[in-house]
């Protein structure tokens, strides 16, 4: 097996398990793009195997800490491990992500189900090579009726590969419905966002709603209204959901037609709803922002935190005392600390007295690895306004 030998100063040594390209100290055996590699230390001593990529930044990524290959029954055990771990956590075991790339010792492979469809995502060039393994190991474990490979995005630009979507396994389905919890949810595995919804706040959803029985809701950038449904099917007095996306706002509508809840959708830019809803003194018992990522690299994060301020200000002035905000931020580059700092600003402008209600995270089938802190991307909170001064 081809080798590579890691600076004594790389991440890996601290529980990390990327190896970039500055991080190499030498080669041994003329790895090839897409192989498996023995990783060691400085003196020669084995590491663990990883796969290899010298065209992405990041040249390996740690898969196991003794000698391992990929092959069938590899991804078969990685999966079943997965998917035991899920259960054990009480997922929805039919609307889920079933494997989360390196918080399931996969770097690079995302699977999510909805129902008998998987969404298949292989992301590295080394499980990108072996995806038709990764796919017959699937079959064998839950014998889908189709699978569909969403393999777009900066990560695969990355590692060189070709951006492709579409059926692998049966024919490509025509968007569909997914209940949870009572809500209603379109599924469009081909050309939804992410691969078909936003599975990472589906819990949320529900610990949010519990906070809504009897309150004036709003709920902003509310895609395909899973905080609205949610709220109202707890016993909101009333609910407004706001998106800038007209065809969201149209899926939305479908959603809660078919839930059964009573929502006021309204396709308006979140932040000229907010500037214009504050300035003529509306006000509000629970206002939920949950806005797309405003940052995708460290570059942009001061924008982002503007951003964020801004919502957070406006929402806390259209909040009487015993009023509610939750917020949410789904970008790793912003740290739960600049994130909480933006609230705590908001609050001093808006001259709030806020105390904590929950504090909130990414639904488990997203698990969070203590030493990568990348696998830890969706932060969020929900204050009460206890005082105005």
């Amino acid at each position: 097996m081809p080798a590579l030998s890691i600076q004594p100063r790389a991440r890996l040594f601290h529980g990390h398990v990327w190896v970039y390209a500055t991080e190499i100290k030498a080669r041994f055996g003329d790895p090839k793009p897409g192989d498996v590699v023995q990783l060691q230390d400085a003196r020669g001593k084995p590491i663990g195997s990883a796969i290899y990529n010298p065209q992405s930044q990041i040249s390996a990524r740690l898969f196991s800490y003794r000698r391992q290959d990929l092959d069938l029954d590899f991804f078969t055990r990685r999966i079943e491990r997965a998917m035991r771990s899920r259960e054990a956590a009480g997922v929805d075991m039919q609307l889920c992500r079933l494997v989360w790339s390196e918080s399931d010792g996969l770097p690079g492979v995302v699977i999510d189900r909805y129902g008998d469809c998987l969404v298949l995502q292989t992301l590295t060039l080394a499980m990108a090579q072996r995806q038709d393994l990764i796919i017959q190991a699937l079959q064998s474990l839950l014998s889908p009726r189709s699978i569909v490979q969403r393999n777009e995005g900066n990560v695969r630009k990355a590692e060189g590969l070709e951006l492709i979507k579409g059926p692998v396994l049966g024919d490509a389905p025509a968007p569909f419905v997914m209940r949870h919890q009572g809500s209603a949810f379109h599924v469009d595995p081909i050309e939804g966002q992410k691969t078909g919804l936003y599975l990472d706040q589906l819990d949320n959803y529900q610990h949010v709603a519990r906070l809504a029985k009897g309150r004036r809701v709003l709920d902003c950038f509310t895609n395909q209204g899973g905080f609205a449904q949610a709220c109202a099917l707890a016993g909101a007095a009333e609910v407004t959901a706001v998106d800038i996306s007209e065809p969201a706002i149209a899926t939305a509508k479908a959603n809660a037609e078919i839930s059964g809840s009573r929502v006021n959708f309204i396709a308006a830019n979140c932040f000229d709803f907010l500037k214009q809803q504050e300035s003529s003194g509306a006000t509000y018992d629970l206002i939920i922002l949950d806005p797309p990522s405003f940052t995708k690299s460290k570059a942009t994060v001061k924008d982002a935190m503007r951003g964020y301020k801004e919502i957070h200000l406006r929402a806390m002035k259209m909040l009487q005392p015993g009023g509610i905000f939750a917020t949410f931020s789904c970008s790793h580059h912003v740290s739960r600390g600049e994130f909480h700092a933006s609230i705590e600003d908001a609050a001093v402008d808006a001259r709030k007295t806020l105390r904590r209600v929950a504090t909130y995270t990414q639904s488990p089938d997203h698990p969070i690895l203590a030493t990568i802190p990348e696998t830890e991307y969706l932060t969020g909170y929900a204050y009460e306004v206890v005082a105005s001064w």
